[in-house]
Order: structure tokens, then sequence, then C-alpha cells
């Protein structure tokens, strides 16, 4: 874990660096308080029966099933059952510049996996970095953005997760306001298990999409792509099979005139290859908003 964290220190050293020459450029247009909120989201899913929560960005939520598959697994003879959850996430956010964003929180979820609701939890912390390595700025070259996030489940015992969810995503833009564009990304999540009798192997989605903005300030962004996983095993027994589906996610977002999410409603369809349902309300918190 010393590792991990030094390895998103170095990550976010790196990126401010490269950043400083911009940044002094524009220092007189910029805040001197960044964006502080806490960026709030509420996230319903259904899972299909053999498998594990995965798709965009789901790295809290899939830790915390993960850490359930790992502990239930050895003791659920018929495999992994159909589950619902309900996951909050309260990741504390810092928009250190136009381009830089770091964040850090803890994740709380309950599960239904047949017999009831379980008590709510703490299930995971993580924290991580977005940053813009590339801003379009009306050129012909897309905005490419990195983010990165250190997921861990709790509690600190034997079948704990591990999780690193990277995402490098290309953003076009087809006019100078940058209401109208085109995207196209990879996401890459690789999960460790504390754990020598199980193995959860990696995930990987590849998507384009697009979005529009309008006038009222109301944003819509779709993006379909396919998903990869290698399935999972604990003692030599499938915990979860491997399958290569596609994926669909629509995202509403109300924002102010700064660009600054005010509201924000997510749908998201993972076949797994059954299909997986989940929507996330996001309702940020703002302590600074600029």
């Amino acid at each position: 874990m010393r590792a991990a964290a030094m390895g998103l220190l170095c990550l976010t050293i790196s990126a401010s660096i490269a950043f400083a020459a911009d940044d002094a450029e524009d220092a007189a247009a910029k805040p001197d308080v960044p964006s502080i909120y806490l960026d709030l989201r509420t996230t319903y899913a259904t899972i299909p029966a053999g498998t594990l929560g995965l798709g965009f960005g789901n790295t809290s939520l899939s830790a915390a099933f993960e850490a359930l598959a790992a502990r239930r697994g050895a003791t659920l003879p018929n495999g992994l059952p159909a589950a619902k959850s309900i996951a909050v996430d309260l990741p504390l956010t810092v928009d250190v510049s136009e381009r830089v964003s770091l964040y850090g929180g803890v994740s709380g979820s309950t599960t239904d996996i047949g017999g009831g609701w379980s008590t709510f939890d703490i299930t995971s912390w993580n924290i991580g970095v977005q940053a813009d390595l590339y801003q379009q700025s009306g050129g012909k070259i897309p905005t490419i953005t990195l983010q990165t996030t250190l997921t861990q489940s709790v509690p600190n015992e034997p079948g704990m997760t591990n999780s690193f969810n990277n995402v490098l995503e290309f953003d076009y833009a087809l006019d100078e306001d940058e209401t109208r564009g085109w995207l196209a990304g990879v996401q890459y999540t690789h999960t460790g298990i504390a754990s020598s009798f199980a193995v959860i192997r990696p995930n990987t989605i590849l998507y384009a999409g697009g979005y529009y903005q309008w006038p009222s300030n109301w944003k819509f962004t779709g993006r379909l792509g396919m998903q990869s996983f290698g399935g999972a095993q604990i003692a030599g027994r499938t915990l979860a099979e491997s399958f290569t589906q596609p994926i669909l996610r629509f995202d509403l977002d109300r924002m102010d005139d700064n660009d600054n999410r005010l509201f924000g409603i997510t749908a998201q369809i993972a076949w797994m290859p059954k299909p997986s349902y989940q929507l996330t309300l996001r309702t940020p918190l703002y302590a600074v908003r600029n």
C-alpha cells in the first residue's frame, strides 16, 4: 500500500510540474481558491448470478462486490447468487486547476443476495487523480484525459481487494465552446486479492461516444463499448466466468455557467452475459464553487 500511495503521489507531482508553465500563463484569470466539494454518488445496481459488479468507473462498487465474493465464494456451493446493491460514494474532490483534480473518500453499501438487505457498512476507501494531459483549445488534437483511482475494500482481512482503475479518454470538441463533440477511450481495471487461493483477472472496456450541451446547460453524454473480463477463481473453482460483451452508458447532467455539475443521473446496462442494470444519482455538495 505504501508503494501504491507513493505511485499516486508521484503521478500527482509529475502532473503538477508538467502543467506549471500553462498554469502560470493563466494565473490571472483563475480563482485563488480551488473548487472543493463532496461528490456524493448514490448507486442502485442489479448483478446477475455468477458474476461480479463491473462496468464504467465502478471501482468502489466493484471492490465491495469482489470482497463479498471472495469471502462467501468458498461457502456457496452453487456459485455466486444474483445480487442487488445500494452503494454511496463520498469522495472529497479538490479541483486544483482547470486541468487537475484530486479526490479521496469512503464508500458504503448494503447488499441483498436473496435473504434480505445486509447492514449498511463502509466497504471501501479510494484515492485518485484526474488530469488533462493535453487540451484541444480549438486545435485539431483532442483533449487527452487520464484518471487513476486506487480502491481498497474494508475491513482489512483475508479476501480484501486492492483495485487500480485507469481511464484514458480522448475528447474531440466540434465547437469553440466545447458544447458538442466525440469521445473515445479505454478503461483498464486490475484487482489484487489478499488470498493465495483466489484470483480476479483484469477487466478492460473499449468505448466510443459523444455529448451535447444545450443552452439551458443540460448536458447529455452517451458511451457504447465492449467489456472484456478475464473471470475469477477461488481454490481452483470458477467464481465468475470470463466474458466479452457490450456495455452501454448514458449521462444526463445539469451544469452551471462555469461547467460545474449541479446534478447528474447515470444509467448503465452491461451484459455479463446476462444484463446488469445500474442507476446512479450525483448530487455534489460544494464547500467552494468557482
